[in-house]
């Protein structure tokens, strides 16, 4: 609970600038990173907060090697690494459903305004011109952390 306020804008701001530029920004994924530092240590056992740093730490050395592998992009997995440390282990399953029905609806959101006239309301995106199989992932990635902070605020652990 106390991480959403902290953490939902810059979810959002990610899917943002996604959409927009194609990028999730470094000062983004490292001010979340600031929030769990500061306030992980006040809000969580020591044992806990060591482990979701830890968390941290795997989550992007496998990211790393996926990046390297052309597997996803360099943005995506720093956002991963940096949502890793507030994401209980136990909710994995969750947070991997939920990401699926988001990653739904964020693509077909995204087709949809893609090839209709809503592309008007933002045509200097880059997303839109993307080639292939580029996808604004972070437009997934923020809005499955937002919501999965959210669900634990309303319903607890």
């Amino acid at each position: 609970m106390w991480f959403l306020p902290f953490l939902l804008p810059l979810c959002l701001y990610v899917a943002y600038t996604d959409l927009a530029h194609m990028r999730i920004t470094n000062p983004t994924v490292l001010t979340m990173v600031a929030v769990f530092v500061v306030l992980g240590i006040f809000l969580l056992p020591l044992d806990a907060y060591l482990w979701q740093l830890a968390q941290l730490a795997i989550v992007l050395a496998v990211c790393m090697i996926l990046n390297a592998a052309g597997a996803m992009g360099a943005g995506d997995a720093k956002f991963l690494a940096a949502a890793a440390p507030f994401v209980a282990l136990g909710d994995i399953r969750l947070v991997m459903a939920l990401f699926a029905a988001v990653l739904l609806a964020a693509y077909a959101a995204h087709r949809i305004a893609k090839f209709t006239p809503l592309r008007r309301m933002a045509p200097g995106w880059d997303s839109w011109s993307q080639k292939g199989r580029k996808f604004p992932m972070g437009f997934a990635l923020g809005p499955t952390l937002g919501i999965y902070l959210a669900l634990g605020a309303v319903h607890g652990s």
